[in-house]
C-alpha cells in the first residue's frame, strides 16, 4: 500500500475520532507534571477511575518531590495499595523522586532524554507527560494504540518504538497529541481488544480488521 494513502486514512481516522471525542483529555488527573509522573506509574495496570480516586488524597499529602522520600517507604506502599503492585509502584515512585531531586531541582524535565533516564520512564510515559504538561509533540504507544493501528491497518509493527516511528510518518507533528488522546479513548470505549463494539464505531469503512475478520463472521453466521 502506498504511503500516501495511509496518509489519507490516518487523516480521515484523526478527524472521525476528533468528532466522536470532541472534548478529548488525558483521564488522569493532575495539575503538574510532578502529579502526572506519579499518576502515570501508579496507572500501570490500574484503571485511571482508581488511580484518581487515590490521587484524590495522595497529591494532598505528597506536594514536593522531596515528600515521597520523607516518608518511610511502608507508609507510601500504604497510601497507594488499593492501585495494586503497590510495593514496585512505591519503589518505582521513590526512586523517580530521588532522580529529580539529584539532577533537576525536583522539577519534572521537559525532554525526552532526560525524562527516560528517569527510573523507571519509559517513551510512553515520557509522551503523555511532554505532551500533556509541556505541549510537546508525541505519539503515546500504550496497549490501545499497538492494537489500533494494526486493526486500521496503519502499522505491521510490533514494538512500541517502532510504531511509534511509523504512525509519526502519517499525520504532521501538531496532531500527535490529538491523534494519541483521540485512539486512546476510542480502544479503550469502543475498539476493545477481546470485543470491540463495532456496532458503535465510525471507522468500519476504514477497518481492514471489520472487513476481514468481522464481517466474514457476520455473514457466514
Amino acid at each position: 500500500m502506498l504511503q500516501s494513502s495511509l496518509e489519507k486514512r490516518a487523516a480521515t481516522i484523526l478527524q472521525r475520532l476528533a468528532e466522536t471525542f470532541p472534548q478529548a483529555r488525558l483521564e488522569l488527573d493532575f495539575e503538574s507534571p510532578l502529579q502526572l509522573l506519579v499518576a502515570t506509574i501508579l496507572a500501570a495496570q490500574c484503571t485511571d477511575v482508581r488511580v484518581n480516586q487515590v490521587t484524590r488524597t495522595l497529591f494532598e499529602k505528597y506536594r514536593k518531590a522531596q515528600d515521597y522520600l520523607q516518608v518511610p517507604e511502608e507508609e507510601l506502599q500504604e497510601d497507594i495499595r488499593s492501585t495494586g503492585f503497590y510495593r514496585q509502584k512505591a519503589d518505582k515512585i521513590r526512586q523517580s523522586m530521588n532522580a529529580l531531586i539529584e539532577r533537576h531541582g525536583g522539577e519534572v524535565p521537559s525532554g525526552m532524554k532526560e525524562l527516560t533516564a528517569l527510573p523507571g520512564v519509559g517513551r510512553k510515559t515520557a509522551n503523555v507527560i511532554l505532551g500533556n504538561c509541556f505541549g510537546i509533540a508525541g505519539i503515546v504507544v500504550d496497549t490501545h494504540m499497538t492494537r489500533l493501528g494494526q486493526r486500521l491497518g496503519l502499522t505491521s509493527e510490533k514494538s512500541p518504538v517502532k510504531i511509534e516511528t511509523a504512525l509519526g510518518k502519517l499525520l504532521p507533528e501538531k496532531d500527535w497529541i490529538r491523534f494519541s488522546l483521540t485512539m486512546i479513548l476510542h480502544g479503550r470505549y469502543v475498539c476493545k481488544a477481546r470485543k470491540p463494539l463495532c456496532d458503535k464505531c465510525s471507522l468500519l469503512d476504514q477497518c481492514p480488521y471489520f472487513q476481514k475478520v468481522v464481517l466474514p463472521g457476520r455473514e457466514g453466521g
